[in-house]
C-alpha cells in the first residue's frame, strides 16, 4: 500500500539526489561559497525544533525532544547536557546576564540555567504551549511566543519573575528584536507581522507580508532596517520596518522554519526541511534581491542557527523509520518516527580559501 508518508520520502530522496546532481548552485553573477562541511552524529531519539548558537562562548544549544544538547563549535564535539525540559521548543541566551531560558512546551514552563555550569536555577510558568523564545537587551525581558494562548508571556529577566501578557490574536512563530524597544513577531496564521512595544507590552501595529503565506522563520538586518521572513509557499518576505512594507519576495525552497541573517556578509538564509536544502539570499546594488545559492544539507533539516564569528551554520536532521502501511505522519521534525540515535548535526559554511 502506498502512503502519503510513502511519497513523501520518495520526494525527499529524489529531490536530494537531484540537488547534488546538479550541485544545487543557482549563480546569479557570484556565488556564496556555502556547502556542506560535516556531518556530527549527535544520537538519542525524538524530534527537534531551534538552535541558538552564542558565538562568544562557541556554543550550539540543540533542542532534541525532552532535553537540550551542548555542543562545542570551536572544538566540535557534545559538551553538556540540559534535561528536563518537556516539550522543548526554544533557547534565548540573555547576553550579559550569564543566563539562558528555554521554552517547554509541554508543561507551560521557562527554564532558566546557568550558561556556566549549565544548571537549571529557576523555573517559570508561561502561557499555553510556549514555542518561540527571545531575550530583548534593551529592556533585558525573555518573550515566550504561546502558541496555545495566542499570547506572548513577558519575563523580568534579572529577577526572573512572570510580569505580564501580551494578546496576539493569532498563532506566534519566530520573532526579533530591534534592540531599541521593538519585538517583531511572525503571525503564522494570520500572514503578518505583530510589532510589539517591550515597554508598555502592547501590540503597537500590524503588518501584512502578502503574498507571504504561513510565515515561520524569521530574522532581521540592524543595520539596514529590515525583516525577512520565510513563508511556506516558498518565498522569504523582505520587510522595510521602518514603513511595515514589502519590498521583496525572492523564491526559496520548500518545507521552510527558520531565517539567518549574516551582518559582515550581507547573506540571508532559508532552511528548507522539505527540499533538504538551504537558500542563500543577498541585496544587489540595484536593490534587487536574488537567490545567490541553494546549497544540498539534508531533508528535514528545517531549523538552523548562525554564528556571526565563523559564519557557520548548524542544522539538525535524523533518518525516517520505513514507513508503516496506513499511518500517516506530519511532516517536519517534531511528530514523526525516526530511526533510534540518527540525530545528527550539520555545519555548513564557506569553504576555506
Amino acid at each position: 500500500m502506498v502512503t502519503k508518508k510513502t511519497v513523501l520520502q520518495s520526494v525527499f530522496s529524489i529531490t536530494a539526489m537531484v540537488c547534488v546532481a546538479a550541485f544545487c548552485g543557482i549563480a546569479s553573477g557570484e556565488e556564496s561559497g556555502y556547502k556542506l562541511i560535516k556531518r556530527v552524529p549527535i544520537g538519542g531519539e525524538g524530534g527537534w525544533d531551534y538552535l541558538a548558537v552564542d558565538s562568544a562562548a562557541n556554543r550550539c544549544y540543540i533542542s532534541h525532544a525532552s532535553h537540550i544538547v551542548v555542543f562545542d563549535t570551536e572544538k566540535e564535539k557534545v559538551i553538556g547536557d540540559i534535561n528536563n525540559t518537556p516539550g522543548v521548543h526554544g533557547i534565548a541566551i540573555a547576553t550579559g546576564l550569564n543566563k539562558g531560558y528555554i521554552s517547554n512546551g509541554g508543561d507551560n514552563s521557562v527554564t532558566v540555567f546557568d550558561t556556566a555550569t549549565l544548571k537549571e536555577t529557576a523555573r517559570i510558568k508561561v502561557g499555553n504551549r510556549p514555542d518561540a523564545i527571545l531575550f530583548d537587551p534593551a529592556t533585558k525581558r525573555i518573550f515566550t511566543f504561546n502558541a496555545g494562548g495566542k499570547d506572548s508571556t513577558v519575563i523580568d529577566a534579572v529577577k526572573d519573575t512572570n510580569i505580564g501578557t501580551i494578546p496576539l490574536g493569532g498563532k506566534p512563530e519566530f520573532a526579533q528584536s530591534d534592540e531599541k524597544g521593538q519585538v517583531f513577531v511572525n503571525m503564522e496564521d494570520k500572514n503578518e507581522i505583530a510589532v510589539i512595544d517591550a515597554n508598555k507590552l502592547t501590540v503597537t501595529n500590524r503588518w501584512s507580508i502578502a503574498p507571504c503565506e504561513s510565515p515561520s522563520g524569521l530574522t532581521i538586518d540592524l543595520k539596514n532596517k529590515r525583516l525577512f521572513s520565510v513563508c511556506s509557499n516558498g518565498k522569504m518576505a523582505i520587510t522595510d520596518y521602518t514603513t511595515g512594507k514589502v519590498i521583496a519576495t525572492p523564491a526559496i525552497g520548500r518545507g521552510p522554519d527558520a531565517a539567518a541573517f549574516d551582518p559582515e556578509t550581507g547573506f540571508a538564509f532559508s532552511s528548507n526541511g522539505m527540499d533538504g536544502t538551504l537558500t542563500v539570499i543577498k541585496e544587489e546594488p540595484a536593490g534587487q534581491f536574488k537567490v545567490v545559492e541553494t546549497v544540498a544539507t539534508a531533508p528535514m533539516a528545517r531549523t538552523m542557527a548562525l554564528d556571526t564569528k565563523t559564519h557557520r551554520i548548524y542544522l539538525v536532521t535524523a533518518k525516517l523509520k520505513p514507513p508503516v502501511p496506513g499511518e500517516q505522519q506530519q511532516q517536519g521534525g517534531r511528530r514523526r518516527n525516526f530511526e533510534p540515535d540518527s540525530f545528527e548535526l550539520l555545519i555548513v559554511g564557506p569553504a576555506a580559501k
